[in-house]
């Protein structure tokens, strides 16, 4: 990928995610009275999270972590790139993970045309226990914020917001 075409995809992206930030949901009449969900997805913004460094998996922990969404993000763009959730935040990142290769990519091509990245990680804790609740929250964000074709950009890894 040459960098004119980096710069239109990123450009592309978070054109994209910020149209999504803004723009509100359509809203579903109820029948009845229902509680509010805690997990409501619209209220969930990634780029308000606190920021930890990508390397948080390499710290010391004596418990497995808790279930959350993460969200990986180049801060010096302002563009999500990964969406995922886990049950076990400590040890999820341990191993293998097909995230990291997709990140090393993009942060190589940065280097290579001499380009700032900042990228981070953020949890969002207040997550559904149940696994299956999890991913379609997590599915719920990812089409929300993806709905570009990003499969084309020459980098390795899959969508760049999938899993």
């Amino acid at each position: 990928m040459d960098v004119d075409t980096l710069y239109r995809w990123k450009n592309q992206i978070l054109e994209y995610q910020q149209q999504a930030r803004v723009t509100p949901p359509s809203e579903q009449v109820a029948l009845f009275d229902l509680a509010p969900s805690h997990c409501y997805p619209e209220r969930i913004d990634p780029l308000q999270l606190q920021m930890q460094s990508m390397a948080f998996y390499r710290m010391p922990a004596d418990y497995p972590g808790e279930a959350c969404l993460y969200f990986v993000i180049d801060a010096s763009a302002s563009i999500i790139l990964y969406i995922g959730e886990t049950c076990r935040s400590n040890k999820r990142w341990k191993g293998v993970h097909d995230c990291k290769e997709y990140i090393a990519s993009y942060q190589d091509l940065h280097h290579k045309y001499k380009l700032k990245t900042a990228v981070n990680i953020a949890f969002w804790w207040e997550t559904p226990q149940r696994r299956e609740w999890r991913q379609e929250l997590k599915q719920y964000l990812i089409l929300k914020g993806a709905r570009l074709s990003i499969r084309k950009t020459g980098l390795s890894g899959d969508n760049l917001l999938a899993r």
